[in-house]
């Protein structure tokens, strides 16, 4: 009796595909993303003006984050502070990211201010700081932010940066 070679591979592929293990459990798009109310802390004490320490005021607030994931290292949203601003919100392979304009961030010397880009960057670590923990509701990073090149008449750049902390507190 003769087969076809098209009866084989139809039957080769057939038995691939059963034998291939399922994937990941679909898990709900709410356990991958921040979602709830946080207090967000950008510590002064450890600030670093174009690289040189020194203090600066520290910052805390309370943000609202509402945000969908199409995959758990795939998320957008939304951040809403107590301090009046709303931003876009987003995760690149494991790591948050919330970027915003700060108006009038720059004093020039001429009296007028220019405008800054705040970029806070974090990941969900250990209470300790010590390491990761994807489980984590403690998000640890940085809070950078940067002058535009050319504001009040200069090409030099201010960039400040201060260590972050976000802490989940309600839902």
């Amino acid at each position: 009796m003769r087969i076809s070679r098209a009866l084989i591979t139809a039957a080769l592929t057939a038995g691939a595909v059963l034998a291939c293990p399922a994937g990941p459990a679909a898990s709900s798009t709410g356990d991958w993303g921040l979602n709830g109310t946080y207090t967000a802390t950008s510590n002064g004490e450890w600030a670093k003006t174009n690289d040189i320490y020194h203090d600066e005021a520290s910052l805390r607030s309370t943000w609202t984050i509402t945000s969908t994931c199409s995959y758990p290292t795939e998320c957008t949203g939304t951040v809403a502070s107590s301090w009046g601003w709303t931003a876009p919100i987003y995760q690149k392979s494991g790591v948050w990211y919330v970027k915003r304009t700060v108006d009038n961030w720059q004093p020039c010397p001429d009296g007028t201010a220019a405008p800054g880009l705040q970029v806070f960057r974090f990941y969900p670590g250990t209470p300790d700081g010590s390491g990761s923990d994807p489980t984590s509701t403690t998000l640890l990073g940085e809070d950078q932010t940067t002058g535009i090149s050319g504001s009040c008449g200069s090409s030099k750049v201010l960039f400040i940066a201060m260590p972050f902390k976000l802490v989940k507190i309600g839902d």
